[in-house]
């Protein structure tokens, strides 16, 4: 039962992160421009969030999957608002990161900002609920049942997020400077368009 629980947490969390989204293209950008250790850490928070939303989903949290849902409006406008400054900083950076970046500074960065970015978008613990009821996981009333399942989640999302990084970093030499440049270009108007799209989903009537 145990070793089920986990499996099906693994397949979820892998399944939940694999489409390439506003992180996604982080995460390989950043897997270029700075190496696989700031993709890796950028997925990593988007991995945490995953797991933390997979928490109130898995012990049947109501209370607070409530509270989420009703403020999305909010959430989702400071998402939005951030998804555009990330663009903005995107498009404008250098082609190559300096020494700088790989330290524990920049790194925590990575993470933060992907944290932040998936716990603002509330859909995120709907998602995981339809998902659980949908495999028959239903939520767990016991406490070591529900951690384990939460522990496959985590594991799941954060090995398609180490597969992306890598394989987005085993092209890092051979991506020249002015090819960079233009992955910066790109993705920050793609992260940015998505941003304003987040902003125009809030602001939608009947929200």
């Amino acid at each position: 039962m145990a070793l089920q629980l986990f499996l099906k947490g693994l397949i979820l969390g892998f399944a939940i992160a694999a489409p390439v989204g506003p992180i996604g293209v982080l995460c390989i950008r950043r897997s270029l421009a700075d190496g696989q250790l700031s993709g890796f850490a950028t997925g990593l928070g988007a991995a945490t969030a995953d797991a933390l939303y997979g928490c109130v989903a898995a012990f049947g949290l109501t209370a607070v999957s409530g509270f989420l849902v009703k403020q999305q409006f909010w959430l989702g406008l400071i998402g939005g608002i951030f998804l555009c400054y990330l663009g903005m900083r995107t498009f404008f950076a250098k082609a190559r990161s300096n020494e700088e970046n790989q330290k524990a500074s920049g790194l925590l960065g990575a993470y933060l900002s992907t944290f932040f970015l998936t716990i603002t978008n509330p859909m995120t613990i709907l998602s995981f609920v339809a998902v659980f009821a949908g495999l028959g996981l239903g939520t767990s009333s016991e406490y070591k049942l529900a951690s384990i399942l939460v522990c496959g989640v985590f594991i799941g999302s954060a090995l398609w997020w180490l597969l992306l990084s890598g394989g987005a970093a085993l092209l890092r030499s051979r991506v020249g400077d002015t090819f960079m440049a233009v992955v910066n270009r790109v993705s920050g108007i793609v992260i940015f368009a998505l941003g304003l799209y987040s902003l125009a989903s809030v602001a939608r009537p009947g929200r």
